[in-house]
């Protein structure tokens, strides 16, 4: 923490940047070699560390809390050059295989920077997978729809690439991030409404589906319908540039304070918040609420 607090209020060289991330692969190095917890770690078991570290940050970028973004990404980094040091180990990879087939990939999905026919392209022109020639017709791109369209076509040509368009979106996603991912993709290759007012009928239609199945109380098509109502709202969110799953976290913090105050408020009277009536309840989540809005 000290040595990010301080790293805060200075931009470094390049050469400083360097040495920095040098001196980190040393210190994962002499911790694999010397540390008993270190030398035990795989793959599987840094698993889960590596979750909750990424989660971690995605806690401090929403709160834009700059200091915690940069401690949090300080871990999540640590995981990658543990990852390239273990899979070293075997003659796998290692962080050059890792940060080399990062830079192809990039230079293979930016003709529209790197294909020798733009004026200024980087020097020496880079041709990774021998394939650069190929990409012309992308390389044109002058707006990010563009740049979004041509990325989807560009990845089913790479070498050992997604097979299909839908093939890149990770099966462990959380359904909402993975909604808006299919969505988004599909979208890339025309897949969409050709008008975003279109989409707001269909949300209306699978919400009328879902309230009559849960008049008729069947809990299997209910959830059914349900799954179908919430995949078209976040598809009319898609289309009107919200991020549904950054739109519901705002939603679950402003609940949480508000719900705290209430709890804060019934501990201070002495009164449990299982004794509280409703009316009790809403009055209180109504001072919180107007207290949020002045504030």
């Amino acid at each position: 923490m000290y040595f990010c607090i301080i790293n805060l209020y200075k931009m470094h060289t390049r050469e400083e940047k360097l040495q920095a991330f040098g001196r980190l692969l040393d210190v994962l190095d002499q911790l694999r070699e010397k540390c008993p917890w270190d030398k035990k770690q795989t793959f599987e078991s840094l698993r889960p560390n590596t979750i909750e570290e990424t989660f971690e940050l995605c806690d401090a970028l929403m709160n834009n809390d700059t200091k915690n973004i940069c401690k949090e990404l300080g871990d999540v980094l640590m995981h990658v050059v543990f990852y390239a040091r273990i899979g070293s180990e075997t003659d796998d990879f290692d962080m050059a295989d890792i940060c080399n087939i990062q830079a192809d990939k990039l230079i293979f999905r930016h003709p529209h920077v790197y294909h020798p026919s733009q004026v200024g392209a980087p020097e020496p022109k880079p041709l990774p997978y021998g394939e650069q020639q190929e990409h012309r017709e992308f390389a044109d791109a002058k707006t990010t729809e563009q740049v979004l369209q041509n990325w989807e076509q560009i990845k089913l040509r790479e070498k050992d690439g997604n097979k299909s368009v839908l093939s890149g979106v990770p099966n462990s996603l959380p359904s909402l991030i993975k909604a808006y991912r299919i969505q988004d993709k599909a979208r890339n290759v025309g897949f969409d409404w050709q008008r975003r007012e279109d989409v707001w009928e269909k949300v209306h239609e699978e919400l009328r589906e879902l309230e009559a199945e849960l008049a008729r109380e069947d809990k299997e098509q209910s959830t059914r319908e349900l799954g179908d109502f919430l995949f078209s709202v976040i598809n009319a969110a898609r289309l009107y540039k919200l991020n549904p799953d950054n739109a519901l976290e705002h939603t679950n913090q402003k609940f949480i304070r508000r719900f705290n105050y209430i709890e804060q408020h019934s501990i201070k009277e002495g009164k449990p918040l299982k004794d509280m009536t409703l009316e009790e309840m809403d009055k209180l989540w109504n001072e919180a609420k107007l207290y949020e809005e002045n504030s």
